[in-house]
């Protein structure tokens, strides 16, 4: 899949007003330079200092000591003074929204391509595939629409989407036949629906992923080949975790599950919160980067706090607080025991604006008692994993993808540089 390189020169609402300037052109022969600038590279801690840069294409092609790279003639150069350069996010449980909708803006879903820019994020894993979203997605990663490199999984497996295990097997074959990156599960298969989607999705070499059915369970769906589990819900199910603190033993027990199956885990911590009823409503509320969404949009997600939340199989009411706070120690066990995180926050969701989301996930995930290094590293080097076998991107290293961020800081020190600009 032919994708392109992003730099993003500017942040937040600051890359809202630069438009085009910030995409690099990816012709062959097209170099790009940056001077004296600190390599945040994600392989590894350590920041490599007083640098410089070489992009050519879409690749990183040289890194060296200040001064020591040649410049081509005509390159572009991009002074550092000293900024911090770091691979770009990713969003691993994103959405696009449909490319018609008839109760939005038509520039809505390009809208959301662009805000994932501004929030530093350079790829994002789409879950919920639409008609002629891949279209999208080569419209995208061939650099004729400004947005992120995508990876799409198709239209749902899910209790409304399949009615029999007959139809399993057609469903997935279609849809790598289709082009789609991954399978994209949802709620409501039952065991043997579940069973006959893994069985034909390993025979055909395609990935599913998403949300653990009820029916499933978070065991059955490890062991038969879930390759995400997203947003924990598995996990508190499996453990029955929703109203009484977890045992530390129970904890372990899926920490081990998760680590001997190589499974990956979406957290979507603080989406999730706000399911729950655990978050602060009038900070959702609050919330500036709000007014980047259509109002119609912003009406609804206050309505659901106002009205539909109680009505959600994810309310905990009463227990809230203890229900968030047992997705926290998970997020802190998986992560202390060797599991695979990936950063992800379910954008654009409830008060979940594209890219400019990712500060509340990666506060969150702070308070978990994850390091800054290692809440990054779930949204570059792990990505970059994930996606070994599609490109090379993720880390700062000769011949990967050149997806780029400049900060004002030092992420490992502050994460909220990622919310800063130049």
């Amino acid at each position: 899949m032919k994708t392109r390189p992003i730099l993003l020169i500017f942040l937040c609402f600051i890359l809202l007003s630069c438009g085009q300037n910030n995409l690099q052109n990816n012709s062959p022969d097209h170099h790009v330079v940056f001077t004296n600038v600190n390599l945040v590279t994600m392989d590894g801690e350590e920041i490599l200092r007083n640098m410089d840069l070489l992009i050519n294409g879409d690749r990183i092609e040289r890194i060296s000591s200040s001064g020591k790279i040649e410049i081509p003639n005509g390159a572009q150069v991009i002074e550092g003074n000293g900024s911090y350069l770091m691979p770009g996010l990713a969003e691993m449980h994103g959405h696009v929204p449909p490319v018609e909708s008839s109760n939005l803006p038509q520039r809505y879903v390009d809208d959301v391509l662009f805000l994932y820019l501004a929030g530093g994020v350079t790829t994002v894993r789409g879950m919920l595939g639409h008609e002629n979203q891949l279209l999208l997605k080569e419209s995208v990663n061939n650099g004729d629409l400004l947005g992120p490199n995508l990876y799409l999984a198709g239209p749902s497996f899910s209790g409304g989407s399949i009615n029999s295990v007959d139809e399993v097997a057609d469903r997935v074959r279609n849809q790598v036949e289709e082009g789609w990156d991954l399978l994209k599960v949802h709620p409501g298969l039952t065991l043997e629906e579940f069973q006959a989607m893994a069985e034909v999705a390993n025979e055909e070499g395609i990935a599913f992923a998403g949300h653990v059915p009820e029916d499933v369970g978070l065991e059955n769906a490890i062991k038969l080949g879930q390759e995400t589990i997203d947003h924990l819900d598995g996990y508190i199910a499996y453990m029955n975790a929703m109203e009484a603190p977890v045992e530390e033993s129970e904890l372990q027990d899926v920490v081990a599950l998760t680590v001997e199956n190589n499974v990956w885990v979406v957290p979507t911590q603080a989406l999730w919160e706000t399911l729950i009823g655990a978050a602060d409503h009038e900070k959702l509320k609050n919330y500036d980067e709000l007014k980047y969404m259509p109002p119609q949009v912003v009406e609804n997600w206050l309505s659901f706090l106002d009205e539909g939340q109680r009505n959600t199989p994810f309310y905990s009411g009463e227990f809230a607080e203890v229900h968030a706070e047992n997705r926290q120690r998970l997020l802190k066990a998986l992560q202390d025991g060797g599991a695979k995180i990936l950063l992800g926050t379910d954008a654009p969701q409830l008060f979940s604006v594209p890219g400019l989301a990712m500060k509340h996930e990666l506060k969150i995930m702070e308070e978990a008692g994850m390091t800054p290094y290692e809440i990054l590293k779930s949204g570059t080097y792990n990505v970059g994993e994930y996606f070994s076998d599609k490109d090379q991107f993720g880390t700062i290293k000769e011949g990967s993808r050149a997806d780029l961020v400049l900060l004002n800081g030092n992420p490992f020190e502050d994460l909220t540089v990622i919310e800063s600009h130049k």
